[in-house]
């Protein structure tokens, strides 16, 4: 059996499509489209149902992609039955899809969620009269704590066609106008507002929330200590994998004779993955966090808020959906820019989506970030907090120069639906987190794992000969039996070996155009190699400057500990201050994603406007980190 999930956005249909489903959801894209959904399984009565999360929408009159893709799923998906979740707290709005989705003659059962809130608030929705109205089964839940979920799913057993509707006509006017007026008249009678009081905390809170000023300011706040929480929850489980991986490459190495199959396995694999995995418990705690931010109600104020700030630069107000999703990864929060009407403005917020800070980056941010506060949490967390304000804020100024250049045009004002607070779920947090983290997890063990082994081909061969002076450190060792020399004969030979491998030649190649940025021909390695993926960089630097694998018998070292004591040829410190700080500056706002530049492609249906960002965000990226590196050392930092 199948069944879909319908309803209005802010409506809890994810929650009870999670209380519903647990574990057993996976996310990928509705065939011939762009737009995500979620396809999950429940038990009913020993038998496996599939549970079809359909995008939420207010309307099936297919004016916009995502309601095009819901009314597909209903006409021609052939579902054995629809649930359609409703908001209690809102009948009237929930009523204008459910007439539409009775007058399809399909199976459906109405979720009234949310009525905890809605009796907190005075307001009883009477569910047998509900019923009788609809001619379909009418079935009150909470799905945040699993309440009436047995009901439903019972009612799911017995699901027989629902009875037509008068939901609606033909009119002159408005073709709105009859479904409204029967809205209206069936929540006449079905629900009763009695004297509850007006929600006295809402109002305080949104008074500070939606302030002007203070409201952003408390966002900035709510984003640091998110940061702050990264680095001090994430610091623990972090550790474990980086010994756990330091601890299995030194097994590996310890156990198989010398050979370029040993190296492949503890400097390419373990060393390549490994060095991107450490940092997934930091991507769950954001997407941990994010979720309970959003269950609480408290981002669409934060929407709210930002609205003004957006308008003032050119982009609009249905920008913040697309620009908060881009934290997660640019390729949805283009997707998600069809929300947005104006061609303009569409444009504009697709070649501004980019410079958001998305996940991808995050292990970045967080090595160049123990690099420079290796021991403080709070420091790292504000490296953090100005990496993610630095990218906003080029994301906005980008918007307003093109607004006011190339892309002139009035931007329409934002209209938003303010949903009421809410005690959050940690059920559906927990499930958020842990579906983001598989995605990495595949991302992992597919891309970056081919990635790694092909980058520690690159910087392997062609094999070359040591040079004369390791050579000659060689046999002193052997003469002075000194474990000393004989290390520093073996990180020659390495360097040397990597210098003239092809990586390393396609690193010296661009040296002299990133050398003012104080980046090195090794960095050069990564940032080409980031192009397939930015987080590969950590990888790409723990094959480069991995240690030689007689030092790691004897002294496992961490990505960290390998990068804080990389040498130039002359002696001096690779990751400085100055440096590092270039390189943050620089991956807040390359592009560095061929994945965004193919949608910003198929999104704009012309090759100029991907060319375009490209160009621009590479300019951009240069410029500051130029301007940091150079200023940097002036000041002595370098």
């Amino acid at each position: 059996m199948k069944f879909a999930l319908a309803g209005n956005p802010n409506c809890g249909k994810t929650t009870l499509f999670n209380a519903l489903t647990g574990l057993r959801a996976q996310t990928s894209n509705y065939p011939g489209t762009t737009v995500e959904h979620r396809l999950g399984r429940f038990e009913l009565d020993g038998e496996s149902v599939e549970l079809l999360d359909l995008p939420g929408f207010y309307d099936l009159n297919a004016s916009s992609e995502d309601e095009r893709v819901a009314l597909d799923a209903l006409k021609n998906g052939k579902p054995d039955g629809v649930i359609v979740v409703a908001d209690a707290m809102n009948l009237n709005r929930s009523l204008f899809i459910i007439g539409q989705i009775l007058e399809m003659q399909l199976p459906v059962v109405v979720a009234l969620n949310m009525v905890d809130l809605a009796e907190a608030a005075g307001i009883r929705v009477n569910a047998a009269t509900l019923a009788e109205e609809l001619g379909c089964p009418v079935v009150a839940v909470v799905a945040r704590f699993g309440r009436g979920l047995d009901e439903l799913r019972a009612t799911l057993r017995q699901l027989e066609i629902s009875k037509p509707t008068n939901a609606c006509g033909t009119c002159d006017g408005c073709r709105f106008q009859n479904r409204y007026a029967w809205a209206d008249a069936v929540t006449s009678r079905c629900v009763h507002a009695g004297d509850g009081q007006p929600n006295i905390w809402t109002e305080r809170l949104d008074a500070w929330f939606t302030h002007p000023i203070i409201g952003v300011v408390a966002f900035f706040a709510v984003m640091l200590a998110v940061f702050f929480l990264i680095f001090q929850i994430a610091h623990i489980p972090m550790d474990l994998i980086d010994g756990l991986f330091s601890h299995i490459g030194s097994w590996i190495a310890q156990r198989m004779p010398e050979s370029d199959l040993r190296n492949l396995l503890v400097k390419g694999v373990i060393g390549g993955v490994g060095g991107v995995l450490v940092f997934l418990p930091q991507i769950g705690v954001l997407f941990f966090c994010l979720s309970l931010l959003e269950d609480t109600g408290y981002l669409a104020r934060a929407a709210f808020v930002m609205d003004r700030l957006m308008r003032q630069v050119g982009l609009p107000g249905k920008a913040f959906v697309p620009l908060l999703s881009a934290h997660a990864c640019a390729v949805p929060a283009i997707m998600a820019t069809r929300v947005i009407e104006d061609k303009r403005d569409r444009l504009v917020t697709i070649l501004a989506v980019p410079l958001i800070s998305c996940s991808a980056r995050i292990p970045v941010y967080s090595m160049l970030a123990a690099l420079l506060f290796p021991h403080n949490a709070w420091r790292a967390s504000l490296i953090f907090t100005g990496a993610y304000a630095l990218g906003l804020l080029a994301a906005i100024g980008t918007a307003l120069v093109l607004k006011r250049t190339i892309l002139k045009g009035e931007t329409r004002p934002l209209v938003l639906e303010l949903p009421s607070y809410k005690q959050p779920s940690l059920r559906t947090a927990t499930l958020m987190m842990l579906d983001r983290a598989w995605v990495f997890l595949r991302k992992a063990g597919t891309v970056i794992l081919f990635i790694s082994i092909l980058l520690w081909v690159l910087a392997t061969y062609p094999k070359s000969t040591p040079p004369p002076e390791a050579i000659a450190l060689q046999q002193r060792a052997a003469a002075e039996n000194s474990e000393v020399l004989k290390e520093q004969a073996e990180r020659l030979i390495a360097h040397s070996a990597l210098a003239n491998s092809a990586a390393g030649r396609a690193g010296h190649w661009i040296e002299p155009v990133l050398r003012p940025l104080g980046f090195d021909w090794q960095i050069g390695i990564g940032i080409l190699s980031s192009f397939a993926a930015r987080e590969v960089i950590v990888s790409t630097l723990a094959v480069v400057y991995g240690v030689g694998e007689e030092a790691a018998e004897k002294d496992p070292e961490s990505l960290y500990d390998s990068l804080r004591r990389a040498e130039r040829s002359d002696g001096s410190k690779v990751f400085t201050t100055a440096t590092c700080a270039s390189l943050l500056v620089f991956y807040v706002l390359a592009m560095q994603c061929l994945s965004t530049q193919a949608i910003t492609r198929r999104e704009t249906n012309s090759f100029k406007w991907p060319a375009f960002q490209l160009v621009y965000m590479t300019v951009l990226a240069y410029s500051g980190s130029f301007l940091v590196y150079q200023t940097l050392r002036l000041l002595g930092a370098a």
